[in-house]
C-alpha cells in the first residue's frame, strides 16, 4: 500500500522542496519505489534538484490538469541521480516551468478534484511504496485536499515568529480536517540555537511531535539546489537527520 506523504509550509523559504527531494532520494536508495510530485504549480522548482530544465521536460502536471495526458505520462525516472547503488526507483512528476503555462494556470485555474484521481493513478500504475507531494506555500483548495487525503502530513517551519504564526493556522486546519498523522520538521535552525530547546519549544507551542530539528547548512546553501544533498554529502550530519525524517514520514 502506498504511503501518501504531503510536505507543507505556510511560508516560503523553509527548505520544503529540498527536504521533499532528499527524503525521496533516501527512500529510493534504500529499495523503495518512490514518486515525488511538484504541485507548486505557480512556482515550480523540484525539477532543478534533479538537473532538469525546460528542454528536458516534455509532459507535466499542467498537461494532466488540462486533460492533455494521463498523469503517469508526466513521470520521469530520475533514479540515475542517486548514483549506482540505488536499490529502488525514483520518479519525478514536474510542473511546467514555461511562463505561458504558469500564466494559464493562474488565469484559468484547474479542477482540484483531479489531484485525487491523479495521486491514485500514480500509486497504482507506478506501483509506488511512497508518493511525496511537494506543495505550494500557504493555503489553497489544492493544499486542503492534499491534507485531507494524506497518510502523513509533514509541516516544515523555521524557528521564526512569522513561521510560528503561519504554522498555527496550518495546524488548526489539519485538526479540522482530522489528519491523523501530523509531523513537524524544524529546518534551517541557527547553529547557535540548542536543538533540544528548539524541539521542546515547538512541541509545547503546537502540542505536536517534532520529528527533527535540522540546522542551517552552508553546504546545502552552496549547492544552490543544483544537486541532491544526500548524494553529495552522504556522511554529513544533516544527511543523518534527513534519514531520520524519512523513516518517521513512512511510519
Amino acid at each position: 500500500m502506498t504511503k501518501l506523504i504531503m510536505l507543507h509550509s505556510f511560508r516560503g523559504g523553509t527548505g520544503k522542496t529540498n527536504i521533499s527531494a532528499n527524503v525521496g532520494a533516501l527512500l529510493a536508495a534504500n529499495g523503495l519505489r518512490v514518486g515525488v510530485i511538484d504541485t507548486d504549480i505557480q512556482s515550480p522548482g523540484l525539477h532543478v534538484l534533479f538537473g532538469l530544465d525546460e528542454k528536458s521536460i516534455d509532459k507535466t502536471m499542467n498537461n494532466y490538469l488540462w486533460g492533455e495526458n494521463e498523469i503517469e505520462e508526466a513521470a520521469i525516472d530520475v533514479t540515475d541521480s542517486l548514483g549506482d547503488k540505488a536499490e529502488g526507483k525514483l520518479f519525478l512528476i514536474p510542473s511546467s516551468i514555461k511562463a505561458s503555462d504558469i500564466a494559464r494556470i493562474l488565469r484559468d485555474g484547474y479542477k482540484v478534484a483531479l489531484l485525487d484521481s491523479g495521486y491514485q493513478r500514480l500509486q497504482n500504475i507506478l506501483n509506488l511504496d511512497a508518493l511525496i507531494v511537494d506543495t505550494h506555500p500557504g493555503l489553497n483548495d489544492e493544499i486542503l485536499l492534499s491534507m485531507a487525503l494524506s497518510d502523513t502530513l509533514g509541516i516544515i517551519l523555521r524557528p521564526d515568529q512569522q513561521d510560528y504564526q503561519g504554522t498555527n493556522i496550518s495546524m488548526k486546519l489539519a485538526q479540522n480536517l482530522e489528519v491523523s498523522n501530523v509531523v513537524m520538521i524544524v529546518n534551517k535552525s541557527p547553529r547557535l540555537f540548542n536543538k533540544d530547546m528548539v524541539k521542546s519549544k515547538v512541541e509545547e507551542a503546537f502540542n505536536n511531535e517534532v520529528a527533527a530539528v535540522a540546522p542551517h547548512s552552508d553546504e546545502m546553501m552552496a549547492l544552490s539546489s543544483a544537486k541532491l544533498f544526500v548524494v553529495e554529502y552522504p556522511h554529513d550530519p544533516l544527511t543523518g537527520i534527513l534519514k531520520k525524517i524519512a523513516v518517521r514520514l513512512m511510519t
